[in-house]
C-alpha cells in the first residue's frame, strides 16, 4: 500500500486526513490531533498534500514541505465542486485529496515566513484605519445631534473638534463635552497606532529592493509596494501579467453564450486589499493629471474618452502588468521604456 496523494481538512484541534495510492483507491482515512501531524507524516514517504488556503495553511505547507513532500494550497472555491455528499470533515479531505489532483487546478504558492509576517502588519494596520474612520464618523454623528457640523476629513476632527468643546457657548453639557474628549483621545491613540504600523511597513520596504523598484510605479507607493512582493512571492508562478490582474480581480467579468462575447463590469475577484490599494493609486495619478490640462498622456485620453472610473480601473490593471514584467523578469522601472520602444 503506497500512498500517493493525500488530502488534508484543517481545523483547530482534529485534522481529517483522506489519502489514495497511485490508482485512486481510496487507503487512508483517519484523524488526526494537532500533536500527532508532525510524527505522522515524517513517516509517510514522500507524496502529494493538498490542503485548503485558510487559516494555518501556509505554516502547514512549510512544515510539510519541509518533510519532502509536495504541498499544493487551493482556494476553498475550488474545492467545494468536488464535495460528493452532505459537509463533514471527511467529506471535505476526500474532496481536496480529489481537488489537488486534477490536472488543470490553481493552487496558490506557500508563503514564507516574511511574507505573512509584512502581511499581518498590513492586516492590522487595516483594521485601525477602519476603526479610526469608525470613531471619527461617530463623533461627526453626535456632534451633530447637537447641530454642530464638522466637515469630512479627519484632520478636520483633530483640529475643530477642540474648539467645540472647549467652547462655553454652545449648548453642549458638560457631560457631553467630557464624552467627546474621551472619544477624541481615542481616535488619537488610533491614529498613533496607524502611524508606528506604517513606520514599520515604511522600514520593511526600504531593505526591500523588490519593494523599492515598484514603487518608482507611478500609482504605486511604500504600503502598496510592500504589500504586492508580500502578496505575489514568486512572480513566476503567474505565466503573464495578464493573469496577475485577473488574481487581482481587475479584468472584466464575463456571460458569454452561444458564440456572443459579452464582457460586464470587473470581476473583483481575488484579494480586495491589493486591488483597492492599486485602484487608490491610480486615483491619485489620475488627480495629479487632471491639475495639469496640458499634459499629454495615456490615461488622460482615456479619461477625456470614458470617466474617472473606469480610468482608474485601467491604470491598476495597467500597473499590475507592470508589476509582474519587473519581479518576473528581474528588471528596473524604466518611465520612458514603452516610448523608446514605440520610436525604435
Amino acid at each position: 500500500m503506497k500512498i500517493t496523494t493525500v488530502g488534508i481538512d484543517l481545523a483547530k484541534n482534529v485534522f481529517q486526513v483522506h489519502g489514495i495510492d497511485e490508482h485512486g483507491k481510496a487507503v487512508l482515512k483517519k484523524q488526526l490531533r494537532r500533536d500527532q501531524m508532525a510524527a505522522f507524516f515524517v513517516n509517510l514517504p514522500p507524496c502529494l498534500i493538498g490542503m485548503e488556503a485558510c487559516g494555518s495553511a501556509h505554516h502547514w505547507g512549510r512544515k510539510l514541505a519541509s518533510m519532502g513532500h509536495t504541498v499544493r494550497l487551493m482556494a476553498p472555491q475550488f474545492v467545494k465542486p468536488y464535495v460528493k455528499t452532505n459537509k463533514n470533515d471527511a467529506a471535505d479531505a476526500e474532496a481536496i485529496c480529489e481537488a489537488v489532483g486534477r490536472p488543470n487546478m490553481r493552487f496558490v504558492p506557500v508563503k514564507n515566513i516574511e511574507q505573512q509576517a509584512v502581511l499581518a502588519l498590513h492586516r492590522v494596520r487595516q483594521g485601525f484605519v477602519r476603526a479610526r474612520t469608525a470613531q471619527a464618523n461617530q463623533i461627526r454623528g453626535l456632534l451633530g445631534e447637537f447641530g454642530l457640523i464638522v466637515p469630512q476629513g479627519i484632520g478636520h476632527i483633530t483640529t475643530r473638534v477642540p474648539e467645540l468643546v472647549e467652547d462655553g457657548v454652545n449648548e453642549l453639557p458638560g457631560a457631553f463635552r467630557l464624552l467627546i474628549a474621551r472619544l477624541l483621545d481615542h481616535l488619537k491613540e488610533l491614529d498613533r497606532q496607524v502611524q508606528e504600523l506604517e513606520d514599520k511597513i515604511q522600514a520593511w520596504h526600504r531593505s526591500s529592493e523588490l519593494s523599492r523598484n515598484l514603487a518608482m510605479v507611478p500609482g504605486i507607493g511604500p504600503i502598496t509596494a510592500s504589500a504586492l512582493v508580500a502578496s505575489i512571492g514568486d512572480a513566476r508562478n503567474f505565466d503573464n501579467g495578464r493573469q496577475v490582474a485577473a488574481w487581482l480581480g481587475l479584468v472584466p467579468r464575463q456571460h458569454s453564450s452561444g458564440g456572443k462575447s459579452n464582457l460586464l463590469g470587473m470581476s473583483k475577484r481575488g484579494d480586495t486589499y491589493l486591488r483597492t490599494l492599486l485602484i487608490h493609486g491610480a486615483r491619485s495619478v489620475i488627480y495629479r493629471i487632471s491639475q495639469r490640462p496640458d499634459t499629454c498622456s495615456w490615461i488622460g485620453a482615456v479619461v477625456t474618452r470614458r470617466n474617472k472610473n473606469v480610468a482608474a480601473v485601467a491604470l491598476a490593471n495597467k500597473n499590475a502588468r507592470i508589476v509582474w514584467a519587473l519581479l518576473a523578469h528581474d528588471r528596473q522601472f524604466d518611465p520612458g521604456f514603452a516610448r523608446s520602444t514605440a520610436t525604435a
